[in-house]
């Protein structure tokens, strides 16, 4: 601990902040632990939303190890499958942390528990499933509203932006192509562009002219 430079010092502490708010932000499914990798023995310096049942002051992990015993170990190793102790599947980040001599000091190592997730991405799959076994073939969209949609789309696109990013005179010339290829012949056509505009019918009804 002694032989730790100022520089050494700050860096660790700083990681601690930081992993302290990361802490806050994605509790309680994200463990965030900071790793003191000047010292193995005792690398946990600060761990939140423990998921892992590790402790302050446990050793450093394999990775830890690689990262002291190799400089040119990566900085930054991201998404990488893990699994906690008791089974459940992680997902991990591992972001290593470099004094300006380029030796490794700490990292910060961030434990995903995908348990939640996965319970979820079940619930949303049955919520959002539809039966269409009666063949009822109801659509609530008024027909060609996709098509209108699609050429307001290629149009930005022509332009590097986004439908609610055109500029007023774009809008004006983007009117005139839909009307040229029809497309405002569609039934609540005005309405249409005004929705995917995000402006109101009259700022649409203003561009026709």
């Amino acid at each position: 601990m002694s032989n730790r430079t100022k520089e050494q010092q700050v860096l660790v502490a700083q990681l601690k902040q930081v992993a302290l708010g990361l802490g806050e932000t994605f509790a309680p499914f994200c463990e965030v632990v900071v790793h003191d990798l000047l010292d193995a023995e005792h690398a946990i310096a600060a761990i939140h939303n423990n998921l892992s049942g590790r402790e302050v002051g446990d050793p450093a992990t394999e990775l830890g190890l690689a990262r002291i015993g190799d400089a040119k170990y990566p900085q930054v190793i991201a998404n990488y499958s893990n699994r906690f102790a008791d089974g459940r599947q992680a997902k991990s980040t591992s972001i290593g942390i470099k004094d300006s001599n380029g030796k490794y000091v700490a990292a910060l190592c961030i434990n995903i528990d995908l348990t939640l997730f996965g319970a979820l991405q079940n619930v949303v799959g049955q919520f959002a499933r539809t039966d269409d076994s009666a063949g009822t073939n109801e659509k609530l969209d008024p027909p060609g509203a996709e098509g209108i949609r699609m050429r307001i789309d290629q149009f930005a696109a022509r332009l590097a932006t986004t439908p609610r990013a055109l500029k007023t005179e774009e809008r004006r010339l983007l009117m005139r192509e839909l009307r040229e290829s029809g497309s405002m012949d569609v039934r609540r056509s005005m309405e249409v562009v005004a929705l995917h505009l995000g402006v109101s019918r009259a700022t649409v009804y203003n561009d026709a002219k």
